[in-house]
């Protein structure tokens, strides 16, 4: 029996390209075999491509140049650094040395300069300063601080705490949270002066007289130069609460105490001495005077307010001019001063009287508050002798 023959597979509808019905499978690629020869002939007809020259090796300067630079520079920049640290501790031995010839106490225990590369840092052990008149100030220690692009601005810290002296009532030892301060514009009348701190307590040393203040939120000072030779002073308490057998406490009935004192000071440039009294001497000789605007205390409900006024200083060192106040609880006020012995009773009672009678809507009283003479008067009525700054 004769084996059948296979008959090749059929894809209908499949042609060759030209068109053969004897072919059942077409070439999927009828133009390989002449696309290759003509790529060759196209290949050897195109020119030869030219030898490219190899690349130089990059300059070992062009590596480095940077790097030296930067060196270069910081050499340079810690030649300055140096160069400024030194200067600083020469330029504050003969600040030292001329506050000295003026009278004034300056000394410290170790001093310390750091702060490298960008700051100046100086740290005082021991800082102790006191003027001829007997006010003193002293710290464990105070941190001074500038920025080499700002050598004329410098910021101040006492991590420790520090102590004042009084004159009369003896030193003070004050401790907060935070007791920061700066200083700026030294070629300026005043300075740009700044000082802020938080949660203190102030404590007289053993035999010192008692402070008027106990504890205080935060106190500020401040101080600025303006224009037409003027200068302002901004003064400011929050928060106070007084000894419980001072004038404050029996004011204020165990309530916060505040106190603000703003005012513009005239003929700033004429204040200059080789110590306070000198200066201030020759500040009143120049016409300077203390514009006030508002400031005044409150004590709990009781209230001193100053809405404005003029102050000078006499040729003897006493205040002169007047004050526009407002009392709210004179009569308390006035008692408690009496009893203080701020003010002779007499006087206490006659111008309780006088603020009684000027008493306006509520249980506030108006009446000018006058330094004149040597004497502090309250309407007609003479409470004190005036204060006295030299």
């Amino acid at each position: 029996m004769q084996k059948a023959r296979r008959r090749p597979y059929s894809f209908a509808g499949c042609r060759s390209s030209k068109g053969n019905p004897g072919r059942h499978i077409s070439d999927p690629y009828p133009n390989t075999q002449r696309s290759v020869a003509m790529a060759r002939r196209s290949k050897s007809a195109l020119p030869p491509l030219p030898d490219v020259a190899p690349g130089r090796k990059p300059r070992r300067l062009g590596l480095i140049g940077p790097f030296a630079v930067a060196g270069l520079a910081a050499i340079a920049w810690s030649v300055g650094w140096f160069y400024v640290s030194g200067e600083t501790a020469k330029q504050m031995d003969l600040a030292a040395e001329r506050f000295r010839a003026a009278g004034y106490q300056v000394s410290w225990d170790q001093r310390r300069i750091g702060g490298y590369p960008f700051r100046i840092d100086v740290t005082l052990d021991g800082a102790r300063l006191r003027d001829p008149s007997g006010w003193g100030l002293s710290t464990p220690r105070l941190e001074a601080e500038a920025y080499m692009h700002a050598l004329r601005h410098w910021v101040f810290a006492t991590p420790d705490g520090l102590t004042f002296v009084r004159p009369l009532g003896g030193p003070v030892e004050v401790r907060g949270s935070l007791i920061h301060a700066s200083l700026g514009d030294l070629d300026k009348t005043p300075p740009s002066f700044s000082l802020d701190a938080y949660k203190l307590t102030f404590t007289p040393a053993p035999g010192a007289r008692p402070f008027a203040l106990d504890s205080a939120e935060r106190v500020q000072l401040h101080t600025r130069w303006g224009p037409n030779d003027e200068g302002a002073v901004f003064f400011r308490v929050d928060g106070g609460r007084a000894k419980l057998q001072g004038l404050f406490a029996r004011v204020a009935d165990g309530k916060p105490i505040s106190m603000v004192w703003q005012s513009v000071l005239t003929k700033c440039s004429a204040f200059r001495g080789s110590n306070w009294s000198e200066a201030a001497r020759a500040w009143a000789a120049g016409g300077g005077q203390v514009e006030v605007g508002d400031a005044g205390v409150t004590a709990g409900d009781a209230l001193i307010g100053i809405q404005g006024g003029t102050l000078r200083l006499d040729p003897d060192g006493r205040l002169n001019g007047a004050l526009n106040v407002s009392l709210r609880q004179a009569p308390k006020a006035l008692s408690a001063l009496a009893d203080q012995g701020a003010i002779p009773q007499d006087a206490a009672r006659a111008a309780a009287a006088v603020t009684a009678a000027r008493t306006e809507g509520g249980d506030i009283a108006r009446a000018p508050l006058t330094f004149e003479a040597g004497r502090v008067t309250l309407g007609p009525v003479a409470l004190s002798p005036a204060p006295r700054l030299f």
